[in-house]
């Protein structure tokens, strides 16, 4: 191992407004908060996702190959219908037809709702 999994970053124009987002959908709080980046994990003590700010960022378009999604998030949940309204009111946009759980974040990242496995913890309420 040369190294392990710090956090993360994602290109965005407002890295408050999609930390926020992201903390709200994840539960977690922002643990660090300079002007240009932010990070949303557990813990002031462990990694997650952090958001650093690109004034020229241009969204991606799922699936159109001329705009990559650059980065893709599996979020695992234990009741994906109930996520869905969930994550539609956090701002999410959903992209593809009506049995899609792919979505795009408030910066046009996709995601995906994914089925919590039987080997994984349930999530429990947030």
């Amino acid at each position: 191992m040369i190294g392990r999994l710090h956090h993360l970053v994602i290109d965005c124009p407002d890295p408050d407004a999609l930390a926020g987002f992201y903390a709200a959908l994840l539960g977690h709080p922002v643990t660090f908060h300079s002007p240009d980046f932010v990070v949303v994990a557990p813990n002031d003590h462990s990694s997650g996702l952090a958001f650093q700010r690109t004034p020229d960022h241009v969204a991606p378009r799922w699936p159109d190959p001329a705009y990559p999604q650059q980065m893709h998030l599996d979020v695992m949940v234990d009741d994906v219908d109930a996520a869905h309204a969930r994550v539609l009111a956090l701002g999410a946009t959903r992209l593809g037809g009506p049995d899609s759980h792919v979505y795009a974040d408030p910066a046009g990242h996709p995601f995906c709702l994914i089925p919590r496995p039987g080997w994984a913890a349930p999530i429990g309420p947030g």
